[in-house]
Formats: C-alpha cells, sequence, structure tokens
C-alpha cells in the first residue's frame, strides 16, 4: 500500500535555470560580501520581480519579468556586483 499524504502548496516558482561553475563563484562572493538577490512573486500569474539586499538595504528593480527572464536577470546582477569588485 502507497501512502498518499497531503499535498502542500509550495506556491508558484520562475522555473529551471541551469547554472555554471563560474556563475557559483561569482554567487557565493557576492553572498560572502552580504549581496544577497532574490526573485519574488509579483501579482500576475507569471509576474517577477527582483530584490536585491546589501548593507542592510533593500532595493527593488521597477521592471516586472517572466520567470525565465527573471532567473537570467539574477545571474547578471550577481556578475555586475563581482566585476564591479574584482576587475
Amino acid at each position: 500500500m502507497v501512502y498518499r499524504g497531503s499535498k502542500k502548496n509550495l506556491g508558484r516558482k520562475p522555473g529551471v535555470r541551469y547554472y555554471t561553475d563560474k556563475e557559483m563563484k561569482m554567487v557565493g562572493w557576492c553572498m560572502n560580501k552580504g549581496i544577497f538577490i532574490n526573485i519574488n512573486p509579483g501579482k500576475g500569474t507569471n509576474d517577477w520581480f527582483i530584490e536585491i539586499k546589501m548593507n542592510n538595504k533593500s532595493h527593488q528593480d521597477p521592471k516586472l519579468y517572466t520567470g525565465e527572464e527573471a532567473l537570467d536577470k539574477m545571474y547578471e546582477y550577481y556578475k555586475y556586483y563581482y566585476d564591479k569588485h574584482n576587475v
């Protein structure tokens, strides 16, 4: 007999994006420096916005993105902050 427990609602997800080792290096560096970039759901069914937290302050990108665009933009922001301090 297979137990079928209740399904937990985990909310919306922006999708899946596979990252490279270089991207993970940039993400790790940013997190170690206190720079965190989150993807948060908007009001529409496929609307997402990006929030950047650093220095105990939070900034929101004013543009709404699709799930795939939001994931790409998140890594673009991580690359920007990594490159800004490591060039």
